[in-house]
């Protein structure tokens, strides 16, 4: 059962997670569209506003320093509220300049919270108790999806792509302004290193995090893309395609948390990785626009077994190196994401399909360093939410 010193940064976590989920969403959600709508740009440049879009998440390792000025919770609130900033600007700078600039602001926001509410999650919750947590918190990231989704479908019939941006930024930002006048911490917890860790052991955590960012890479920027570019979807189908992929994981996400505790890191994790592979192959080869929208779908399914590398990293590291540890792991997820973007742009324009090719390699080797999974043996039972 969760306890009543957890109480508030469960409701804290929630409330910003939605909010990141409006932001980011509302962002994929039309960025495709107005790129190639309004900016009129070609794959090559969306690769590179790509690759932008995820260097602050490579720099998320200089959150540790952050904190060292700015406590941790704090950092998490100040980020959503310039995770919408940027997104409500985007709309205003119809330009490729305009788009790298506000991807830019956008990106640092969404990717700072990303790191803190990772951490906070594995500081405050016990290791029979994350995954229902993280599950949850999933859960509820989806449907603020769905509701995102469904008020960029209303909205696309009276507002420009500008109206639409500045309404999803701004409730971002009030909710970013909401959590810094929280304070949903409490002393009980282990004291963090605010400095930079990396140790030996952890060596299969910094593996399997960066084979599967760069994994998402493909997954993100290619998917999405393949449907607006190859298969002419609009931006009212793109709207119910992420509908429906939401409701699918709004159900499942709490499953896949309890899953873990059942089966085990190993198994989700080989799963996920065998059935990706497929996912990606029929992504190269398909012609059909509705096969590759289901494709999409479970993609974003599977996806969400990582949550398993977390969890594995939880049982295995030391309390006091969740903070530091966490922002390591958040950069070493974006390292590929620097260059693999861009790299990806270049060969669509040779062939659509080799970053799907790409994307299928990474999943085969992560399959393999998956079986090096082992843990210690699990004591108590899964509290229940």
């Amino acid at each position: 059962m969760i306890e009543d010193t957890q109480k508030p940064m469960l409701r804290f976590l929630t409330i910003l997670t939605a909010a990141s989920m409006i932001g980011i969403q509302g962002y994929t959600i039309l960025f495709n569209n107005f790129a190639v709508e309004m900016v009129h740009l070609q794959g090559r440049q969306v690769g590179i506003i790509q690759s932008i879009r995820e260097a602050p998440g490579f720099l998320a390792l200089l959150a540790v320093y952050v904190m060292l000025v700015i406590r941790e919770h704090r950092l998490s609130a100040l980020s959503i509220a310039i995770l919408g900033i940027g997104v409500a600007m985007t709309g205003m700078l119809p330009t490729y300049g305009g788009i790298m600039a506000t991807t830019l602001l956008m990106s640092f926001g969404f990717h700072y919270y990303e790191t803190t509410n990772q951490s906070l999650t594995l500081q405050y919750f016990a290791t029979n108790v994350s995954p229902l947590v993280i599950g949850k918190l999933r859960s509820i990231a989806a449907a603020a999806s769905i509701v995102t989704a469904l008020l960029i479908w209303i909205m696309g019939y009276f507002l420009s792509f500008k109206g639409m941006f500045l309404m999803i930024g701004g409730l971002v930002f009030l909710a970013g302004c909401w959590g810094l006048l929280q304070d949903p911490t409490h002393r009980s917890i282990p004291s963090q290193r605010l400095k930079m860790v990396v140790r030996k052991r952890y060596w299969l955590f910094y593996l399997l995090t960066f084979l599967s960012g760069a994994r998402r890479q493909i997954f993100t920027v290619f998917s999405i893309f393949l449907l607006v570019k190859i298969f002419h979807f609009s931006v009212q189908e793109v709207t119910l395609l992420f509908l429906v992929n939401n409701g699918i994981n709004w159900f499942l996400n709490p499953l896949i948390g309890r899953a873990i505790i059942t089966f085990g890191e190993r198994t989700l994790c080989s799963v996920e990785y065998s059935v990706i592979t497929l996912v990606f192959l029929t992504y190269a080869f398909t012609t059909s626009k509705w096969l590759a929208a289901g494709m999409y779908i479970l993609d974003a399914i599977l996806f969400n077994f990582s949550i398993a590398i977390r969890t594995y990293f939880h049982k295995i590291a030391d309390p006091e190196d969740i903070a530091p540890s966490t922002a390591v792991g958040v950069s070493i997820n974006h390292l590929a994401a620097v260059f693999l973007p861009a790299l990806g742009g270049f060969l669509w324009m040779i062939d659509y399909r080799i970053p799907f090719f790409i994307g299928a390699g990474l999943c085969v080797v992560s399959l393999f360093f998956a079986q090096f999974i082992r843990l210690p043996k699990r004591s108590g039972q899964p509290f229940p939410l």
